[in-house]
């Protein structure tokens, strides 16, 4: 297992990444390319910077007013191992683990037992925004999301109910 990500950048305090007061990751990497993409800066593997997985918990602890984390990208899930390791340590100190990822549940459900770090990130995430970035369904009203397509599911309860289980926040 690797304690090191490669990140495009962070934000330590967010209130528009989520719920609550937010640190926000955004990984670099992403596969998807959404035309219109509001992060094309993050799309190369190459960029960005490597940093310890322990240093990001280091610095969200340093911050009593955090309420979690935000795992944006890129595409977190293209270093699931890694974010899925952060998402793990992040719940383990109290925090809640909101993750964005172009990939729609139903392909994570596909994928997460044959994909390294897939299951991890998952199962430890409380929240997930699905799908790619559709610039036609762009949509400025919605809360935390960029394009009606785009989906904010419970994981939890998702797992619980064995159904898609949407929530507005």
């Amino acid at each position: 297992m690797s304690k090191f990500i490669r990140i495009a950048g962070v934000v330590k305090e967010s209130i528009v990444d989520g719920p609550g007061l937010r640190y926000v990751v955004f990984a670099q990497g992403c596969k998807h390319n959404c035309k219109g993409c509001h992060n094309p800066h993050t799309h190369s593997f190459e960029g960005g910077s490597i940093v310890e997985v322990d240093s990001i918990i280091s610095e969200m602890k340093a911050n009593p007013l955090l309420d979690g984390i935000t795992l944006s990208g890129g595409e977190p899930f293209e270093q699931a191992e890694c974010f899925g390791q952060l998402a793990k340590k992040a719940k383990a100190n109290g925090y809640d683990v909101m993750t964005y990822t172009g990939y729609s549940y139903e392909d994570i459900l596909k994928c997460k037992n044959e994909r390294v770090g897939w299951d991890e990130l998952f199962e430890n995430s409380d929240v997930i925004v699905d799908g790619k970035y559709e610039e036609n369904k762009r949509n400025l009203m919605l809360s935390y999301r960029g394009s009606e397509n785009q989906r904010i599911i419970d994981v939890g309860q998702s797992i619980a109910l064995n159904k898609i289980v949407q929530i507005d926040i």
